[in-house]
């Protein structure tokens, strides 16, 4: 029997299984289709084989990081969530997701990567707190920039900045697709009936970080707790399909690997980790000698008589 895929995911908190809106969405998909995989929640996206998270690492495919081509994957081995729907069903669903991509993703970016209260207070501070040392002092400021390139090529703005005006245009169009999902949805339990399909994985997975993730700027969270079926969705898909879940993180399933528990992989592990912490240290070094954060300067002395001068210790310094 082949060895199942193996899933890669940010590690939860809040209450939610993971704290990234991809992760969640892979996550949920495959707890509705029962796809048998190993799980690793990890906190160092740079122990996922793509180097990014959430990813899916095959036996014969090899691996992929994007949400679509891990649901993609999954249907082709028969786990498909969708297969019930009529041909009317998944138009609508091709519609939705488009709309979440076009109206909510970009507002949901903004809240919580590049509202400068929301980013410094919670987002930057939660994977500062989580990623290992010292990863935590360069990665959360690369996502952030990764997230703001993203959110100007979605808005096709290449000089947005956090404004007053850029969060009312982003917010009123979330606050648009949050109302018609809510009308979609209705008194129903999930989008299409009483069977969870993928669009409920995408919709559950951008909206319960907005819901459930403690924001000092509330105003787009304040409006998705207005809605009380779409607030009630999400907590019915977490108390169904991550009953265990816990404020630190997910309590894995027997069919999960938790990061370390297996005694056998400890020298293995301590070796990656040790690894990766210097490599991590020489890339901070290079980029700081590079740019002129840190100089290394030789100093002469004069010999006694005047003669050939000798080398001095190696001064640096280092701006915070």
């Amino acid at each position: 029997m082949a060895a199942p895929s193996e899933l890669f995911c940010w590690r939860g908190g809040w209450a939610l299984p993971s704290v990234h809106a991809d992760s969640l969405v892979v996550l949920a998909y495959a707890r509705f289709t029962g796809a048998p995989l190993n799980i690793h929640m990890l906190s160092n996206p740079w122990r996922s084989p793509t180097g990014s998270l959430p990813a899916l690492k095959t036996r014969d495919e090899g691996a992929f990081s994007q949400p679509s081509k891990i649901i993609t994957h999954l249907r082709k081995q028969k786990y498909n969530a969708d297969y019930d729907l009529s041909a009317k069903e998944g138009a609508d669903t091709l519609a939705f997701i488009s709309l979440l991509e076009e109206k909510l993703i970009p507002a949901q970016i903004y809240a919580l990567w590049i509202d400068p209260k929301n980013y410094v207070e919670v987002t930057r501070r939660w994977y500062a707190e989580n990623i290992p040392f010292p990863l935590n002092f360069v990665l959360p400021g690369r996502m952030q920039h990764k997230q703001l390139e993203r959110l100007r090529l979605m808005r096709g703005d290449g000089a947005l900045e956090a404004g007053e005006e850029v969060e009312k245009e982003l917010y009123r169009d979330a606050r648009e697709c949050m109302n018609l999902l809510s009308q979609r949805l209705g008194s129903n339990r999930f989008f299409f009936g009483d069977s969870p399909s993928s669009l409920d994985a995408y919709v559950f997975g951008h909206l319960a970080p907005l819901l459930k993730i403690k924001l000092p700027n509330s105003k787009l969270q304040q409006h998705l707790k207005d809605l009380d079926n779409l607030d009630n969705f999400c907590s019915n898909i977490l108390s169904i399909y991550f009953p265990s879940e816990t404020p630190e993180g997910v309590e894995q399933a027997a069919s999960s690997t938790q990061e370390g528990s297996d005694p056998h992989h400890q020298p293995y592990k301590r070796h990656k980790q040790l690894l990766s912490v210097l490599v991590a240290v020489a890339a901070m070094l290079s980029y700081a000698l590079l740019s002129g954060i840190v100089a290394i300067e030789h100093v002469q002395e004069e010999g006694p008589r005047g003669g050939s001068a000798s080398i001095g210790p190696a001064h640096e310094e280092e701006e915070e």
